[in-house]
């Protein structure tokens, strides 16, 4: 059987792996994208709670590869951020009217993400989709990369790219080591029905456990198209695993005495997900022939919504490095084009594991004095609009060395 040839391939056919094969293949490269799950049931309608933030700049990235018209008109525009730290009195406002008139970014239902990424990669004659499939070997040479499957396929390509998430088991066989600690905390995950809109408000809420965020999501009702919310609740781990063991009615008397009363009552919708918290980060986010990216790369704290985000710019810079090298006539998995790779997100993933670190340890603790330090600071930042519009634009994505598609532009 001879090997199926591409440019290149990609394990992990996640929302990161399938975002990379459709910029590669909107660009006109041939892709191969493995997984182990058999991702049709990407397009399961069920309503799971599960959503997603799409900074502005990563909506522009899934707008310019043909993803975001599949989605409709469900993405839930992010109008306002408001940052509050318990009961204090202090906050910290962001009106995106303040820096223009797109939105901060939007809410995005994980399931409705999938579709979309799904309907996109069926249009692009040049991915090749092999999942369900399982890896019986990858081989990394100066020649190329080599997969085997255990079914008996082979795959040539110039290079591969782990997509496979925090546990890629593509990074480990490449040796790259992981610097990671946990958070001894839980993100608890669910979405609530409200009396009152939310106006399109996202809030952050920090409590001494962690952050307690409310993201708009588009509602169910016609005469209150701001009734639902998903809601990140971060707990430490023992709290978390006893709020995981109540039932619904317990959970829920729980859940009202950390969100207040200011959106009226409120009905959990769906079901009820956890997620260990942890960072972890790659010593490099290349090898030869390899290249890694999203959670492969990089896991973050979920305090400022960015890991989806990283994920998407690292696919629209190794999109734009790939498809410069390859009408350059380059080898698009040689050492150049990783090197180049490597230069463009090692800092920028850097300093945002750096920053979501330093939030959470900074507002998880009712330490008196960081309490007062911050919530000073909230207010000096809410009364000093040049900086106050850096801080925005970092929110919507806009700041850094960005990659073409992050601006808009077509690779």
């Amino acid at each position: 059987m001879q090997p199926i040839a591409v440019d290149v391939v990609i394990v992990g056919g996640g929302l990161v792996g399938a975002a990379q094969a459709i910029a590669l293949a909107d660009a006109g490269l041939s892709v191969a994208v493995i997984d182990q799950m058999n991702l049709s049931m990407g397009l399961d309608t069920t309503f799971d709670g599960r959503a997603s933030a799409i900074a502005l700049a990563s909506r522009r990235v899934l707008q310019s590869i043909g993803v975001w018209d599949h989605l409709g008109s469900e993405p839930a525009p992010i109008l306002d951020i408001r940052v509050s730290d318990g009961p204090s009195l202090f906050f910290l406002h962001y009106d995106h009217k303040e820096v223009g008139d797109e939105p901060f970014g939007y809410m995005v239902e994980n399931r409705h993400m999938r579709q979309a990424l799904m309907a996109r990669m069926a249009e692009l004659k040049s991915i090749q989709l092999m999942a369900p499939a399982s890896i019986a070997a990858l081989r990394r040479s100066t020649d190329g990369a080599h997969v085997l499957l255990r079914d008996g396929r082979e795959i040539k390509a110039q290079l591969a790219v782990a997509a496979e998430g925090r546990r890629s088991p593509t990074r480990d066989q490449a040796g790259i080591r992981l610097t990671q600690w946990s958070y001894e905390q839980t993100a608890l995950v669910c979405s609530v029905r409200m009396e009152r809109s939310h106006a399109f408000v996202a809030h952050e809420h920090f409590l001494s456990a962690g952050p307690f965020a409310i993201l708009p999501l588009n509602g169910d009702d016609p005469a209150n198209p701001g009734n639902m919310a998903s809601i990140v609740w971060t707990e430490g781990q023992k709290l978390a695993d006893i709020m995981l063991g109540l039932d619904a009615p317990e959970f829920k008397f729980e859940f009202d005495q950390r969100i207040g009363g200011f959106l009226g009552k409120t009905e959990l919708v769906g079901p009820r997900w956890s997620y260990p918290l942890s960072l972890q980060f790659a010593e490099t986010c290349t090898a030869e022939r390899l290249a890694l990216i999203g959670d492969a790369s990089h896991g973050m704290h979920p305090i400022a919504g960015q890991g989806l985000n990283m994920g998407l710019r690292d696919v629209a810079a190794l999109a734009e490095v790939l498809v410069e090298a390859n009408r350059s006539g380059n080898d698009m998995g040689g050492r150049q084009s990783l090197a180049a790779y490597e230069q463009w997100r090692r800092f920028d993933n850097t300093m945002m594991l750096v920053a979501t670190d330093l939030l959470n340890r900074l507002f998880s603790n009712n330490i008196r004095p960081l309490k007062l330090a911050r919530d000073m600071g909230m207010a000096l930042v809410d009364k000093m609009p040049p900086l106050k519009k850096t801080f925005m634009r970092h929110a919507m994505g806009e700041t850094g060395n960005l990659p073409k598609l992050m601006r808009g532009l077509k690779l």
